[in-house]
């Protein structure tokens, strides 16, 4: 929804707003955000263990291991600020959309030269970010072109390189928001933010970048055009996960938005009711991949949820945003 972005450059007295702003980002912080990197560190470490126990891609546990720390990826993937930026690592996590079709490439590069650069977390940290990440491990479990590809010895360590370097990045995330933690709740100082004004504002930011991502790219990719349908594009469609994505995007954003409308009664509640709506057609949509958008009446239904969350995103900026000194103007995945 490009109309509905997110403007930095018109800041409103945010005192005159909010009845306490600090309490809010105390407890977003610690009731959204650090809780979400921990629950992330402790799925992926277990993701780590299920490969080193069983390597082979159609493994149970391995693949349910995957799943819950996909789930946890998603529940903070909105939080592209801080630690998240350092060193590429919401990239390394999950490299989506990949537009060129590199993940596939670089997986397949790797097996058919048996690069070495499996052999310690280290190295595999250096390796191009189209070959790391949940993407990257849903391939070597799913897709059965790489099934049979190669060396079984070799993909057996690839698997395992991925799911280690996941576990160490998480790990890094999760350590690193201990002591960033304190630039939200005490801006000022050596805080990349001046006020509670801008740690609000960097806030606000991420739930209207996450809910305009699902909306826009999430949905619109595989939506495609009324004439060409775009299916294979939907994120983690191999693992049956697209669906799964959005409802966990839009739970999630959901928990930001209730934290940051605090102070406001009645606009949390309109939020809410619009992401109850949502949500609920979410769940109500057939199939866990989108592949409905190739039919008239499923492509209607999932118009109609990217809708519904459109309307979030304009009770978000007409309603939230000018309570937290912010007005809608620019797209923040846009960054204009």
């Amino acid at each position: 929804m490009r109309a509905l972005g997110l403007a930095i450059a018109l800041i409103l007295p945010l005192s005159a707003l909010a009845q306490n702003p600090s309490q809010i980002l105390t407890d977003v912080v610690e009731g959204h955000i650090l809780p979400g990197y921990a629950q992330l560190s402790d799925a992926t470490a277990a993701l780590d263990a299920a490969a080193q126990a069983d390597c082979t891609a159609v493994s149970p546990n391995l693949r349910a291991a995957y799943h819950l720390a996909f789930d946890r990826w998603v529940k903070v993937s909105h939080l592209r600020f801080g630690p998240s930026e350092v060193d590429d690592r919401a990239f390394a996590m999950a490299f989506w959309p990949d537009t060129k079709g590199f993940t596939p490439k670089t997986l397949s590069g790797l097996i058919a030269t048996q690069d070495a650069v499996v052999d310690t977390p280290e190295a595999y940290a250096e390796a191009s970010i189209a070959g790391r990440g949940f993407l990257a491990l849903e391939l070597m479990l799913f897709d059965p072109a790489l099934a049979d590809q190669g060396d079984r010895a070799y993909r057996c360590a690839l698997i395992r390189a991925i799911a280690a370097d996941i576990n160490r990045n998480a790990k890094a995330m999760d350590h690193d928001w201990q002591p960033f933690s304190a630039n939200l709740t005490m801006p000022g100082g050596d805080s990349p933010y001046r006020s509670a004004d801008e740690a609000m504002q960097e806030l606000y930011k991420a739930l209207i970048t996450g809910l305009e991502f699902t909306a826009e790219t999430r949905l619109g990719r595989p939506m495609g055009t009324l004439e060409r349908p775009r299916p294979n594009r939907a994120e983690a469609r191999r693992s049956e996960r697209s669906l799964r994505q959005v409802e966990l995007s839009l739970i999630t954003l959901r928990d930001l938005a209730t934290g940051l409308s605090a102070d406001h009664p009645q606009i949390a509640a309109d939020l809410d009711n619009a992401f109850d709506k949502a949500i609920i057609r979410t769940r109500e949509l057939d199939g866990p991949t989108l592949a409905g958008v190739s039919t008239p009446s499923g492509r209607i239904r999932v118009e109609a949820l990217q809708q519904m969350i459109n309307d979030i995103l304009t009770i978000a900026a007409t309603e939230l945003g000018p309570t937290l000194g912010i007005s809608a103007g620019f797209n923040s995945l846009d960054g204009d």
